[in-house]
């Protein structure tokens, strides 16, 4: 059997917390995986990992060898993305990660026509409102919104994010006016739980920048769940453009304060400034700054 297929299953079972994960990641029966570990195990005499129904730990010497493995295959991947290199024909997985209401509403949409225009790529998206470790947790590129800290990541600047303040009209019968943005005071707002959305909304408008705190009943750190519960009727809203065009097209929101601006949210690229610009990685950044760039 392959040693470094089954030194692959190893690496991603310990990674993935489990041999049936590391499979579905590896796009491999959990049997397979289970058989490629074991004859790993037979190989070098030793137990990698103990494995109960419940739980799988590292042995000692699956500690060790795991180190080594990692490097292993990092090695292996850096020497498949020269060789991608000098074929110059972007190829091979990429794993990406963004913000969940990004990810879905606009990024995802315009994946299919990256997918078709480079057929040997495919490429793993990963949709989570939590700040990824890039290199740690591998991945080529990230898209993150709000200001970055000091990072050795490299980054491109993309068009920011545009917020839209809204409710829907069977909410807006029974309010309290709202006229301007001190008025939120006195409603209930839906609460981005993830960002400093949660406790200040600001606006800009004919006086300058006005900063309102904001309260409510129900905070999620979900966007789809905010936008379900403004439709529903249980408050005002304040989320990105894209989550809620189709709901305000449709009638089931309305925008509110049009001359009260919120500012933008900027949006970012970052790839690792030490993983080698393969056609695949330049691909794909050019295909960012083209669909999100600064227009």
């Amino acid at each position: 059997m392959d040693r470094l297929a089954c030194m692959q299953v190893f690496v991603k079972a310990v990674e993935a917390g489990s041999i049936s994960a590391a499979a579905a990641e590896l796009g491999m029966s959990s049997q397979l995986a289970g058989k490629q570990l074991r004859a790993l195990e037979q190989d070098f005499g030793i137990k990698l990992l103990n494995r109960t129904t419940r739980r799988q730990s590292l042995t000692d010497s699956g500690r060790i060898f795991y180190d080594h493995a990692k490097n292993i295959m990092a090695e292996m991947e850096a020497a498949e993305a020269l060789i991608a290199e000098t074929r110059s024909i972007p190829r091979g997985r990429l794993r990406v990660s963004a913000p969940i209401t990004f990810g879905s509403h606009a990024l995802a949409p315009e994946i299919p026509e990256y997918l078709k225009r480079h057929l040997e790529v495919s490429l793993d998206l990963s949709l989570t409102n939590r700040t990824v470790d890039l290199v740690e947790e591998g991945f080529d590129v990230v898209f993150r919104t709000g200001e970055l800290p000091d990072s050795r990541l490299l980054t491109r600047g993309l068009a920011p994010l545009r917020l839209v303040l809204c409710a829907a009209p069977s909410y807006l019968k029974s309010a309290e006016k709202l006229t301007k943005p001190e008025d939120l005071q006195q409603h209930e707002c839906l609460v981005f739980s993830h960002t400093s959305l949660r406790t200040q909304w600001a606006f800009e408008g004919p006086g300058g920048v006005i900063s309102v705190p904001i309260a409510g009943r129900f905070s999620t750190d979900s966007g789809e769940a905010l936008r379900a519960a403004a439709v529903a009727g249980m408050g005002v809203l304040l989320q990105p453009h894209e989550l809620v065009v189709e709901e305000i097209r449709a009638g089931r929101l309305v925008r509110l304060l049009p001359e009260y601006e919120p500012p933008a949210r900027p949006l970012h690229v970052l790839y690792a400034p030490d993983r080698r610009m393969t056609p695949k990685l330049r691909s794909f950044l050019d295909f960012a700054v083209r669909k999100f760039g600064l227009q």
